[in-house]
């Protein structure tokens, strides 16, 4: 198993974070069989692309909300890094309310 869950959606009420915001958030190491995930479909040939992150932020962006880990941003990344043998992620991880 590579993820927690496979979601399809984000249940976390908007934070509304800027890409700054996300910025200012230092990035931590999380386990990916911890993570939810926010989509259940990815593209291929962004998962293959080397070049896909260039524009991006370097880190997979992360909701806790409710005692889960919900992957928002960074599903190729994270999928990477399992194809990779990889079981931690390095992403910014942010604590939405309502915990």
């Amino acid at each position: 198993m590579i993820f927690k869950r496979v979601g399809d959606g984000r249940p976390y009420p908007d934070h509304g974070l800027t890409s700054r915001a996300w910025a200012d958030l230092p990035p931590r190491q999380i386990r990916l069989d911890e993570l939810v995930t926010t989509k259940d479909t990815l593209r291929l040939d962004t998962l293959l692309d080397e070049d896909s992150t260039f524009y991006g932020d370097l880190f997979a962006h992360v909701v806790q909300w409710r005692g889960d880990l919900y992957l928002e941003d960074g599903l190729h990344r994270a999928l990477r890094a399992a194809l990779q043998q990889r079981s931690v992620l390095h992403a910014r991880v942010h604590q939405a309310g309502d915990q």
